[in-house]
This record gives C-alpha cells, structure tokens and sequence, in this order.
C-alpha cells in the first residue's frame, strides 16, 4: 500500500506537473512573454515561486520514499538552482528515474518504522504517520499551488491536467 500511495502516485503526479508545465510553455510562446515570468510567479508576496514549488514536489517525492523505505542516502541531491523549463523537466525526470527503482518489497515494514526528519529537534513518528499525514498531504499541496500558479496567470489547465489519467476497470 505504501509503495502505491507514494511511489506510484508521487510519480504520476510528477508526470502531470510536467505536461502542465508543458501547457505553460505553449501559454508562453502564444502570448509572446519570456516562459520565466510563469516560473518565478507566485499566488501571494509571502508563497514561494512556481519554481520553488515544483523543487518541493520533487523532494517530497524522492525524499519521502527514501525515509519510507529506510535509504535517506539514497536520494539524488539537488542544488535548487533551476531557473528554466528545461531544467525543470530534467529534475522532475530524474526523480521519476528514482523512484522507479522502488518495489513494494521496500515499503514491508514501513508502517511501524520510526521517522525523523532534521528539523523536528530529535522528534518521531511512525512511518504510516509520515506517508499519511505529510507527505502525501505535502506533495498535493504543492502540486496543487504550482496548478494555481499557473491557472491564475492565464494557462488553460484544468481538473483533468491535475488529475492526469485515471485507470479505469472495464
């Protein structure tokens, strides 16, 4: 179950992300505006950029599989330094990459696992604690911001752009 909730579903969310972000290159060209005035748009002074978001939906992914599956020093590092689509896209692959090299073998005793993150002062919590309440709600809430982001400036994305591809039963 951890394995689907947060491998799985981290990495399609990733995917659509990508193809809105792809939407806002097209939104840009159309409009003849540098694609950089999305990306270091922001819904309010106080909320980080469309860059930044997407940085964080990105470790939230990697880093919240790597806790789950008890290999932190496993996760790729990055610099935060994108400043482009393209840079953008290549970060966002290379956390797919990632977490493609998870199983649900990784994820058996996840649920009873202690986590400790660095900022919470020598603090635990369970690992079904953790993929419950906060990465699966960290990385939505990310995802969903950026998806504002770029709704708010114009680029035509919608429910379905968000939700990406459902796999129903026949």
């Amino acid at each position: 179950m951890f394995y689907d909730i947060t491998v799985v579903q981290a990495s399609k969310m990733l995917g659509n992300l990508k193809a809105m972000l792809e939407k806002a290159a097209e939104f840009a060209e159309a409009k003849k505006i540098e694609p950089e005035v999305l990306l270091t748009s922001r819904l309010a002074p106080d909320q980080f950029s469309l860059i930044r978001q997407i940085q964080i939906c990105c470790d939230t992914a990697k880093l919240g599989a790597a806790r789950l599956a008890g290999k932190s020093d496993s996760a790729p590092k990055h610099e935060d330094t994108e400043t482009t689509l393209d840079e953008l896209y290549a970060r966002i692959a290379a956390v797919q990459d990632y977490l493609a090299t998870y199983s649900a073998a990784d994820f058996v005793d996840t649920a009873s696992k202690e986590i400790s993150l660095p900022w919470l002062d020598g603090k635990k919590m369970l690992g079904s604690t953790f993929a419950v309440s906060f990465v699966i709600p960290n990385l939505y809430f990310h995802v969903t911001t950026a998806y504002a982001i770029l709704r708010h400036n114009g680029v035509d994305v919608g429910k379905l752009d968000y939700l990406g591809s459902i796999p129903f039963v026949e």
